[in-house]
């Protein structure tokens, strides 16, 4: 009896081997990705020092210092205040020595506002891919581009891993204002805290909706409303919602053009017009009231934006109007109660 069960585990276990093995030939590309983006990510975490290091080191600027201070400001208000998830995020800072550390490509349809997706496992579909290596992302990028899809490539100030690593300060993050930082802060927090599988447009909305509030009340809270730091915010937010609404009516303006155009119409004609919306588009930026912008239109002088640049605003904007109504309406603008609720309606993942 004995060596007929060693007979069956051994054969169960050279089954799931065999398994093991096919699943990793079929899924070779995600499993080669997956783990090229763990090596990233460990790469930062296993070289980042505590802050307290950078705060007792002589040698480091005072001025860098007060940031790594309001940071630890920041995300103890998102925890006590607001009610975001404490993590053991942003307790330790990585030196970038002024590279950039990430590529994300999105893509769209070249003449419909539709995001390409990447599916994988635990978070499901997502409308990006993100790469530590940067020549990776632009042979994305290329491929993607042949195959006819509108490609965007950027790099984000700060990412969310989800609880599967410990996020840093990234050091480029420290350049930014008071406001700023705080908004990036909390919106990378309201990640760990509240994030749905296959929403990835709720998720990042939400986000950005929080980040938002939440960096207001931690201002006024902090400084008071007629703070310098409060104040310049507040600007530069309105110049940036201004820019954010003409560009989702840019986006509803381009989504209708699409739909009047048909399979059967010449590539050359659909191109022409798509190129003539968004140049319009464009060169209406310069007639929007903005107070720190002088003729926006001038970022765009030697290439004009395509769908999947559109396609960021709607991912991180165009819900706002739908939390502003529950925030205002159910909650009375309180937001921790907002957030709280919002935890318990979707257990994260």
């Amino acid at each position: 009896m004995p060596g007929k069960a060693g007979k069956i585990i051994k054969r169960s276990v050279l089954g799931l081997l065999v398994i093991i093995l096919v699943l990793v030939v079929v899924y070779w590309d995600l499993v080669s990705y997956g783990y090229k983006q763990a090596k990233g990510q460990l790469n930062i975490v296993w070289n980042a020092k505590p802050v307290a290091s950078y705060l007792n080191d002589p040698s480091f600027p005072d001025s860098l210092k007060q940031r790594l201070r309001f940071i630890g400001e920041v995300r103890k208000y998102a925890i006590d205040s607001l009610g975001l998830k404490d993590t053991e995020n942003y307790k330790t800072l990585y030196d970038q020595k002024g590279e950039e550390l990430m590529w994300v490509v999105t893509a769209s349809e070249p003449f419909m506002l539709k995001p390409k997706e990447w599916t994988f496992p635990i978070l499901g579909a997502v409308p990006y891919k993100g790469f530590f290596e940067k020549q990776k992302a632009i042979d994305l990028k290329n491929e993607l581009e042949k195959e006819g899809f509108d490609v965007s490539v950027r790099n984000p100030g700060g990412w969310s891993t989800l609880g599967w690593f410990t996020d840093p300060i990234l050091s480029k993050m420290l350049e930014r204002s008071e406001g700023d930082l705080a908004n990036l802060i909390i919106h990378e927090m309201s990640h760990a805290t509240i994030f749905i599988k296959d929403s990835i447009d709720f998720n990042e909305n939400l986000a950005s909706f929080i980040g938002d509030r939440g960096t207001e009340k931690f201002l006024i809270s902090n400084y008071g409303m007629v703070s310098k730091e409060y104040t310049t915010y507040i600007g530069e937010d309105k110049d940036y919602l201004v820019y954010v609404n003409h560009m989702l009516h840019g986006a509803s303006v381009l989504d209708s053009l699409y739909h009047t155009m048909k399979e059967t119409d010449p590539l050359d004609q659909k191109l022409r017009l798509k190129k003539m919306m968004i140049q319009k588009i464009v060169n209406t930026l310069d007639t929007l009231t903005l107070s720190i912008q002088d003729k926006p239109s001038k970022r765009f002088k030697d290439k004009l934006p395509n769908n999947a640049y559109f396609m960021n605003f709607r991912r991180y904007q165009a819900k706002q109007d739908q939390f502003w109504d529950v925030y205002n309406n159910r909650f009375r603008g309180n937001l921790k109660a907002y957030i709280k609720y919002l935890a318990e309606k979707h257990p994260f993942l």
